[in-house]
């Protein structure tokens, strides 16, 4: 086949995955997690049920790939604010303070509950890790962060800290709370 028409074939399929991901989020929203059903989904999404099929088993997969997706524009969010310009210390205040605001407002619901156990999570949460620990390296070097403590303990230490943003009532607590975290990880007198 040319390139155009695979290239063509590939946007298909791309457009029918996000218009079937963004559905069923939709839906699940609007009806709640256990009243949505495949028929539902490839009527919204205006696909036939066989079609839809072909591409995800049940409701569950379609949900996990919609999360994965969620998950890895996070990432690539916060990835843009740890690249920024500014000392480690800076970008990682900026780093956390994105992470605890996105933990704030997308979790404690039914779906985030059966979201939260995928592989992709766990793979997503060591990459969330890693370039918090690199920050707090590069901080330490600069002396503005704490070199008594391994940096990959205290990359555990804030992401488990700010996971606590998803039950705080607004943004002004969940602020107080990564000031409170990075007072943690500042050096010791």
């Amino acid at each position: 086949m040319p390139k155009l028409w695979n290239e063509t074939i590939k946007a298909h399929r791309r457009a029918v995955r996000d218009a079937t991901l963004n559905t069923t989020a939709t839906l699940v929203a609007e009806h709640g997690l256990a009243s949505v059903t495949m028929s539902q989904i490839a009527e919204a999404t205006g696909i036939g049920r066989a079609t839809l099929y072909k591409y995800f088993s049940d409701v569950e997969a379609i949900l996990i790939a919609w999360h994965e997706r969620q998950v890895n524009g996070h990432l690539e969010q916060l990835a843009a604010i740890r690249d920024q310009p500014g000392n480690a210390s800076q970008r990682l205040e900026a780093v956390l303070e994105a992470f605890a605001l996105i933990s704030h407002e997308h979790h404690g619901t039914e779906l985030a509950a059966l979201l939260h156990q995928g592989a992709h999570v766990a793979r997503a949460q060591q990459r969330l890790n890693n370039f918090i620990r690199d920050l707090l390296i590069e901080g330490a070097k600069e002396g503005d962060l704490r070199d008594d403590v391994a940096p990959d303990e205290l990359a555990s230490f804030c992401l488990h800290a700010l996971t606590a943003a998803s039950s705080l009532p607004g943004k002004a607590a969940v602020r107080r709370l990564v000031a409170v975290t990075l007072t943690g990880l500042r050096p010791p007198r």
